[in-house]
This record gives structure tokens, C-alpha cells and sequence, in this order.
């Protein structure tokens, strides 16, 4: 559940990053909410 409300809300943002030359991909939601992403492109430094 939480992982589905962490992908619908970079869904969200990722039209921003992909037009400022990025992107953003989930990469882990952990059971303790730990969410990792990983952001590339333009985005990446």
C-alpha cells in the first residue's frame, strides 16, 4: 500500500524533473517506511 502511494505521488512530480532534463525512479520502500529513490539525468547531482 505504502509503496503504491510513494510511486502515485512521483508520478506526480516526475513531469517536472523529466522537463528540467531528470527523472526519478523508486527504487526500495522498506516494511519500516524507508522510501529510496534514485534521480537521474539532469536531476542526478
Amino acid at each position: 500500500m505504502l509503496r503504491e502511494k510513494v510511486q502515485e505521488a512521483l508520478e506526480k512530480i516526475r513531469p517536472a524533473l523529466q522537463r528540467d532534463g531528470g527523472d526519478v525512479k523508486l527504487v526500495d520502500v522498506s516494511d519500516d517506511g524507508v522510501v529510496k529513490v534514485r534521480f537521474m539525468g539532469a536531476c542526478g547531482g
